[in-house]
């Protein structure tokens, strides 16, 4: 039936034949709409910080903080002074005594031993920035004997080449890599502050001399590393001439070095280390990583921390605040190692393995919970090997 008929038309019959036909079909459609439960709208996922992920803090928003958070702690009060600012110097380089010979409101003579010390404060400056040139007269000939042509040696650090000596190398590569300060600024720093005039080129030019004098440096590290027993291993976005790269650090207690990359897959690990196969491995849960060749792997206990209070703001009440609480009391553990013996020592070890086994056996039913018990159910030997040798941290970092 595409349109009502006219009612007025139809008979008594008629109607109560289309009546009991229209009855039929809302009972399918009440049928057919019973089986479509509506889907609940998913929880939105929480915003990942460097509290709960990886993210750097730099790109993390932060909150006001209260203005009695912001003054601080003033520090004790001195002579003159009511407490508050920078502690005087130990050392100073002179010391300015102020004292009257004479009464400045009658003019009547006073004596050094009369007068107090009231007040002690400083007053500090630097002192003129400005490059110091040596200008090089270098003389040369040919002998008149055996006509072998000389040239006058000069002192280590004169030789002929870049103007720019040891200590501008120097300022150049900390401004650069240390503060991340562009060509152009540290151009204008060295014109405005220093009274010093160098290019953008000259920059560039002096930063790949320093990278040539570091190559030993860096081949003796390689070295050292290729002989360690123990390394950590990250590795973090980089941005190169405008291209996406990754920059991968591989450090120890002994050495640390830095290496990027275009990739991020297991291929920059065994070019780094060669044939070299560490005993223990430290480090996150990227595929790369865990595709380490050491026959010891030590979860980074930081990166599982974050990932956890992850799942606990995305909702999860069971699993994750029992696995944070857990990892929590492995680093109290760690901590305080040196002030316990063997025996007490092995005991927290199985007491924490005790009850990871409990908190293994709970059901959450939130996605991160389930997603989180299931990793760390492969991860049960990888959790707490920093508990059994003081040598291994519970962290990449």
């Amino acid at each position: 039936m595409e349109k009502l008929p006219d009612l007025k038309q139809l008979s008594n019959e008629a109607k109560e034949a289309l009546i009991v036909e229209l009855w039929e079909k809302i009972q399918k459609l009440s049928a057919i709409l019973a089986t479509y439960e509506p889907k609940p709208e998913p929880e939105p996922s929480p915003k990942k910080t460097s509290k709960n992920s990886s993210t750097p803090p730099s790109k993390g928003f932060k909150p006001n903080i209260k203005p009695s958070k912001i003054e601080g702690s003033k520090r004790q009060k001195s002579l003159g002074r009511t407490g508050g600012g920078r502690e005087l110097h130990p050392h100073p380089d002179q010391t300015i005594i102020a004292q009257l010979k004479n009464c400045p409101h009658c003019g009547e003579k006073v004596t050094a031993t009369a007068q107090k010390l009231q007040s002690v404060y400083e007053k500090i400056e630097l002192p003129p920035i400005r490059p110091i040139v040596t200008l090089r007269e270098r003389y040369g000939g040919q002998c008149a004997c055996c006509q072998t042509e000389y040239l006058a040696p000069v002192p280590l650090g004169m030789e002929p080449g870049s103007p720019f000596g040891s200590s501008i190398q120097s300022l150049v590569t900390y401004l650069r890599y240390t503060h991340a300060i562009s060509y152009e600024r540290l151009s204008s720093i060295f014109g405005e502050v220093f009274r010093l005039k160098i290019s953008e080129g000259a920059i560039a030019n002096l930063l790949g001399k320093v990278k040539t004098s570091l190559d030993d440096q860096v081949s003796q590290i390689l070295q050292r590393l290729r002989r360690a027993k123990l390394i950590c291993s990250d590795e973090t976005s980089a941005r190169v001439n405008g291209q996406n790269q990754w920059e991968w650090v591989f450090q120890n207690q002994d050495v640390c070095l830095h290496v990027i990359r275009p990739s991020r897959g297991t291929g920059v690990i065994n070019e780094v280390l060669g044939e070299h196969r560490p005993d223990i491995w430290v480090s996150d849960l990227f595929s790369a990583q865990k595709n380490h060749p050491a026959p010891q792997w030590q979860v980074c206990l930081a990166h599982q921390l974050r990932d956890c209070q992850y799942a606990i703001d995305a909702g999860d009440r069971i699993f994750a605040p029992a696995m944070k609480r857990l990892l929590l009391r492995a680093f109290i553990i760690h901590r305080r190692r040196e002030n316990m013996d063997d025996t007490r020592l092995n005991q927290y070890r199985e007491n924490l393995q005790e009850r990871l086994t409990k908190i293994l056996d709970l059901a959450p039913h939130h996605p991160d919970g389930i997603r989180l018990r299931k990793r760390y159910g492969g991860l049960i030997d990888n959790l707490f090997l920093f508990l059994e040798d003081a040598t291994i941290p519970p962290t990449n970092n």
